[in-house]
């Protein structure tokens, strides 16, 4: 393809990946990876069926099962909610009947979605990947155009290997400058939802930028785009780089041989160019940048870790002064209530957002010779089967374990909402949490989520209190 002067990187993707121009904004566009989950992808499979159509593309379509699993160690084959063996056995049998490759409980490569397919190479750079989960936008990480549907969306992809989409703005966030010791991807992008709130990504593809951004790890990015969709933005993407492709060049399904060297050429041209135009840019100066904490029921209910619940009078706005006035009700804060030090019952570390290897490794970090605050339930969950594997040949199980962490299996575990993997916190009421969504009775009823950094998380499970790690690594 002939790609003009000036485009960004989501344009260049876009414009090798529309099959038809329907007019008014409306493309039909063509998708590279269409990944399942048991629920989304029984239901799919099942539409699929019932309409007398069948896999186009199976060689293109990739299954797990992640959702509905419990994560207790010795796990069985049956999900301990009502329903959960339907969507397990719903997915296999379409899996089965049309030859689509399925990451199933026994596999070593099973786990959450949007971890495994970058991990994996199913998601690439400059390709298009859909997944009946709202979070899919994580593997933009990689350079991939991903974003979230629903079951009849799926199901269409399954039958035509295309979709209809209205074409998005772009939006460019440039963080700047080199955050400090202990602020994070997940501490960049709580920060940029509170500075533009929940909305403020709405209608757009989000390209993050700058030298923050060029510094993080693959796996850091993949937490920056992972939050894009509570921004209410359609996706988030990182340019791809030599760390893109040192990330990849293992992984079994990326290209081999000759066809990698093909695929470079490919990526290395996908950037933005430096004079492209975008919609709206947003600039972060992340020099001065302090870890992050929510204290609300939204992603934009946050500050710094050594600032304070706000006072619903200052908002600039009625929508934002109403959602503190209801987060306040939830929660049962005040104004001016200091996060740093809130006691906290719980702690989790888990989810498509901070479940990786690096982000296990950062909280064993702070972890190792200590211990949990006692009463505290403390739960850990890998982001995928080989993750956990490689965790435990480095010893960071046992340093979880030590530290009074339960070691879990992998799976998205208690980041589904209200306990809708069969698994709860018990009679804690405030937990704070390396997933992406606190809102109200997301991890459990009447349950507060402090959404935090894995690091963040360790720590204040260790003091029992929400904690400032950079007083650790001082």
């Amino acid at each position: 393809m002939s790609i003009s002067q000036a485009t960004t990187l989501f344009e260049k993707i876009w414009r090798d990946h529309v099959v038809k121009d329907l007019g008014n904004n409306t493309f039909l566009v063509y998708i590279d990876r269409n990944f399942l989950h048991e629920v989304s992808g029984a239901i799919s499979f099942k539409g699929l069926a019932e309409a007398g159509r069948s896999v186009r593309r199976a060689d293109l379509t990739y299954a797990t099962v992640d959702h509905v699993i419990d994560t207790f160690p010795g796990r069985g084959d049956q999900p301990k909610i009502p329903r959960g063996g339907e969507f397990i056995r719903g997915l296999r049998e379409g899996a089965a009947r049309w030859g689509v490759t399925l990451f199933d409980l026994d596999s070593e490569l099973q786990g959450i979605v949007h971890v495994i397919s970058p991990a994996l190479g199913i998601a690439l750079p400059g390709s298009t990947l859909v997944c009946g989960d709202s979070h899919t936008c994580t593997v933009g990480g990689i350079g991939a155009l991903a974003w979230g549907i629903g079951s009849s969306d799926s199901e269409h992809v399954l039958a035509t290997q295309t979709l209809v989409q209205t074409k998005p703005a772009v939006m460019r966030v440039d963080f700047d400058g080199i955050p400090p010791a202990g602020v994070t991807a997940k501490d960049m992008i709580l920060h940029l939802i509170g500075r533009i709130t929940a909305d403020g990504g709405n209608g757009y593809a989000i390209e993050y930028a700058g030298a923050a951004v060029s510094a993080l790890s693959v796996e850091g990015r993949l937490t920056l785009c992972n939050m894009a969709i509570e921004l209410s933005a359609r996706t988030g993407m990182v340019a791809p780089d030599d760390v893109t492709f040192e990330y990849l060049c293992a992984a079994p399904f990326a290209p081999q041989g000759e066809m990698w060297e093909r695929a470079l050429a490919c990526w290395r041209a996908l950037p933005s160019d430096p004079d492209a135009t975008f919609d709206r840019i947003v600039s972060i100066d992340c020099t001065r940048l302090a870890p992050q904490v929510t204290w609300g029921t939204s992603p934009e209910h946050v500050v710094a870790i050594d600032g304070a619940v706000p006072d619903p009078a200052a908002a600039d706005s009625a929508r934002a002064r109403l959602g503190i006035e209801k987060a306040l009700a939830y929660t049962g804060l005040t104004p001016g209530t200091r996060l740093e030090g809130l006691p906290i019952e719980a702690a989790f570390i888990g989810s498509c957002t901070n479940s990786r290897l690096s982000d296990l490794r950062a909280a064993a970090a702070i972890l190792d010779g200590r211990k949990v605050a006692p009463g505290l339930k403390a739960i850990c969950t890998p982001g995928s089967t080989q993750v956990k594997r490689q965790a435990e040949a480095e010893g960071i199980d046992r340093v979880f374990k030590e530290a009074g962490f339960e070691w879990r299996e992998s799976g998205c575990s208690l980041c589904m909402s209200a306990g809708a993997s069969g698994e709860t916190f018990g009679a804690a009421r405030r937990v704070i949490s390396s997933t992406n969504r606190n809102f109200e009775n997301r991890q459990g009823r009447g349950v507060t989520s402090f959404l935090a950094s894995p690091a963040t998380v360790a720590l204040s499970a260790v003091n029992g209190r929400i904690s400032d790690v950079r007083k650790v690594l001082a």
